[in-house]
């Protein structure tokens, strides 16, 4: 295949998917349906369109604020940018404005429709030419929600071998550097020679741009065109969505540079996986218990288990849960709790950290919300105390049990006192695992993450 050809098949797919595509040409100044000048890397008309109709109640001044806000380059780095962009993305603009009795009225201006995917527009357009200072780019493919350019795809062909996803990956360094500015609105970069195909953020190192393997979840497709099971599995309207809002962090590193942070396909799919069993175990009916998530060493359980947090606190269901992570070391629970707090724009929330046993229960006493730290050791009675005490009686308090096969297999031994402890661990549990292990271990590859549900009559 040519890159032509793959540019056409990747186009394909995205109309399949339900994105309106558009030509690059056709949209330009001199195009017959000229949207933009050469030198802006947003659709102007599509902003505005939608954010008057996402905001019916905003009036046309403040509307044309949010607008200025959101498309203006005010940070003096990139990253910066971007990070400025994505939280006006995820969260909204706040706007004041003076409503018709006089009063001052501080308002938020939504961007996206995360919760109704349709209510937005979503357009594919390929090859745009972009102008920045001397420079003339034109990437293959970039998608724009609501006239935001928050994809950009590089193709390159398979059959020429200079032409491979180092350099597709390169190209996009260059963009970076010389149209910056399409770059402080994007979300997600991917690269592809047609055959493989990676995706990551505008900090991803090339060792970190990554394969996604599965279309819906429920097994690793093989022998196939990664590019079109990378655009499937992640670019449906309503699932790019969920990615932008809920599996996207920004972390500060080493010397304190601020990087980003996409979760990998595995990441994605057990957060998910594990908030439906949540929601099940946890409602009026549920048997309390969501199961167990089993990670290989270095797939990223710390940030899984940050998405899935940042998930339940948004969940209407659960009605503001209160989450309580649980290790069974100082360090270990010094060390999340370090990460937790790092993300603390996706939780929405700074998580606590219960120093003793009289903390943990006074934070426990809260009728909603909070994200609290502790060690198992801190759930014990009191000296003067025969027995734990109940620490609440509330449906929508999470558990999740880091390290469990290790120190909390007789964590059940808890369960009378915090009633909605959906991580329980059982001892039985550990010969599941142990069998999981032989099995993998088979493979001619290793998956990064399996998740494991327990059955309520399982003992």
């Amino acid at each position: 295949m040519t890159e032509s050809q793959i540019e056409q098949y990747a186009l394909d797919i995205l109309a399949s998917l339900g994105w309106q595509i558009l030509h690059g040409p056709d949209i330009g100044p001199d195009g017959a349906a000229a949207e933009r000048e050469l030198r802006q890397v947003v659709l102007p008309g599509r902003i505005y369109s939608a954010l008057a109709r996402l905001n019916p109640h905003i009036p046309e001044p403040a509307l044309n604020e949010a607008m200025r806000r959101l498309t203006q380059i005010s940070k003096p780095s990139l990253i910066e940018n971007n990070h400025e962009f994505h939280q006006l993305l995820v969260v909204g603009v706040p706007v004041q404005y003076r409503t018709s009795s006089g009063e001052v009225k501080h308002d938020i201006v939504r961007v996206v429709d995360f919760t109704s995917p349709k209510n937005n527009d979503f357009a594919a357009v390929n090859q745009l030419t972009v102008l920045q200072g001397d420079y003339n780019r034109r990437p293959d493919i970039v998608l724009f929600v609501n006239g935001l350019p928050l994809v950009v795809i590089e193709l390159k062909n398979a059959a020429d071998t200079k032409a491979d996803l180092v350099a597709a990956y390169q190209q996009i360094q260059t963009y970076k550097r010389e149209i910056s500015d399409l770059f402080r609105f994007n979300e997600l970069c991917v690269t592809s020679d047609g055959l493989e195909a990676e995706m990551g953020t505008i900090t991803s190192p090339l060792e970190r741009m990554m394969p996604w393997k599965t279309i819906d979840g429920e097994k690793e497709v093989g022998n196939v065109p990664m590019l079109g099971v990378l655009l499937r599995g992640v670019c449906t309207p309503e699932r790019l969505l969920d990615v932008v809002q809920n599996f996207i962090v920004f972390e500060h590193s080493d010397g304190d540079k601020l990087i980003k942070k996409v979760a990998a396909y595995h990441q994605y799919w057990v957060v998910n996986k594990a908030l439906d069993r949540t929601l099940a175990a946890s409602s009026e009916c549920g048997d309390q218990r969501a199961g167990v998530v089993w990670h290989t060493q270095g797939s990223g359980k710390s940030l899984s288990m940050v998405f899935y947090t940042g998930k339940l606190m948004k969940s209407r269901d659960l009605h503001n849960p209160t989450i309580v992570v649980v290790t069974d070391r100082n360090d270990l629970d010094g060390q999340l709790f370090g990460t937790f707090s790092a993300c603390r724009e996706l939780l929405g929330e700074d998580p606590k950290q219960a120093d003793s046993r009289s903390e943990l229960r006074k934070l426990l006493q809260r009728e909603a919300g909070g994200i609290i730290f502790t060690t198992i050791q801190k759930f014990s009675p009191e000296d003067d105390e025969d027995k734990l005490p109940i620490l609440t009686d509330r449906r929508n308090v999470i558990v999740m049990a880091d390290e469990a096969h290790r120190s909390q297999y007789g964590l059940c031994m808890f369960t009378p006192n915090i009633v909605a402890m959906p991580c329980r661990v059982r001892a039985t549990l550990a010969l599941r695992v142990r069998r999981l292990k032989r099995m993998i271990s088979q493979r001619q590859h290793c998956l990064a993450t399996i998740s494991i549900f327990m059955m309520s009559s399982r003992r």
